[in-house]
């Protein structure tokens, strides 16, 4: 039985991965895990000692271990006497996006504190991955807004905010400017201008559901467009931002407006450090 571990580092956070698998069997996944700290060094470290310890995986059972992700340009040496093998964080992308939905093409779209849009295709050889562009538009986004404006930046109180809150005070629907008509039987609930109605009695709630409306629909147009570029309906939503229940629910909530199938499989969070433990499956 071999292991292949996957270390997906961030500035604060990481997340690791792994599978067991022996020859002609299907990989099986260990459960993720992710560790916070206050720099890179000390969670990629935090990180690998704690889910070596706790799935009682012996360091000379390690068959390869891979690293990928902004921070991981600072990881020099081996952990722990482990050596690491380093992959492209878009490769990662792709492959842990196919990997989660269970898909063989897909447009897959990672969520973090920025947003990176890729298209991924398997075939005969592997899974093979374009990285197309993406936005400043993310979970830096949503926190650094909130922050500013409503003093709150805690997800858990975000999500709490948005349930409360109200578009009508926020946004500039389709409905408000014009008829169905004009716009060929277009929902009229489409948002024609985020913040473009702002109420002078919109309170925190309203405020925040606005600006998780705003981020989710910047990223749900440009992955659209990413879609229809290839020809394709699937796009696989992956990061940390894809469990934030506003922004989950409003992107599932624009499939049948623009005909696309936007899926959040399970692990979503995970998708780029499963991605890169499955580099290093031989």
């Amino acid at each position: 039985m071999k292991t292949v571990i996957g270390i997906d580092v961030g500035g604060t956070t990481t997340k690791i991965v792994g599978f067991r698998y022996a020859e002609n069997e299907k990989p099986h996944l260990i459960e993720p895990q992710f560790v916070r700290a206050t720099d890179p060094i000390t969670s990629a470290y935090g990180a690998f000692g704690r889910f070596t310890m706790e799935n009682e995986i012996a360091l000379n059972e390690i068959d390869r271990a891979m690293i990928t992700g902004a921070g991981a340009s600072v990881i020099e040496k081996p952990i722990y006497t482990v050596e690491l093998h380093r992959a492209s964080e878009f490769d990662c992308i792709g492959k842990g996006g196919l990997y989660l939905s269970n898909l063989n093409e897909a447009i897959v779209v990672s969520m973090g504190t920025g947003t990176a849009i890729v298209y991924a295709k398997r075939d005969e050889s592997g899974v093979h991955s374009e990285y197309l562009g993406g936005t400043g538009v993310g979970g830096g986004t949503l926190i650094g807004l909130t922050r500013k404006i409503l003093g709150v930046d805690n997800i858990d109180h975000i999500e709490q905010l948005c349930e409360s809150g109200d578009l009508e005070n926020i946004d500039l629907r389709i409905g408000d400017i014009s008829d169905k008509q004009q716009y060929g039987g277009m929902d009229s609930t489409l948002t024609a201008s985020n913040f473009g109605k702002l109420s002078d009695l919109a309170n925190k709630n309203d405020i925040a559901l606005g600006i998780a409306n705003m981020v989710a629909e910047t990223i749900g147009m440009m992955a659209i467009f990413a879609a229809r570029s290839y020809k394709i309906k699937d796009i696989v939503l992956t990061g940390n931002l894809a469990t934030v229940m506003p922004i989950h629910d409003r992107l599932l909530g624009m499939n049948n407006n623009f005909d696309v199938n936007f899926m959040i499989p399970n692990n979503a969070q995970y998708a780029t450090v499963i991605g890169a433990a499955l580099h290093g499956i031989r």
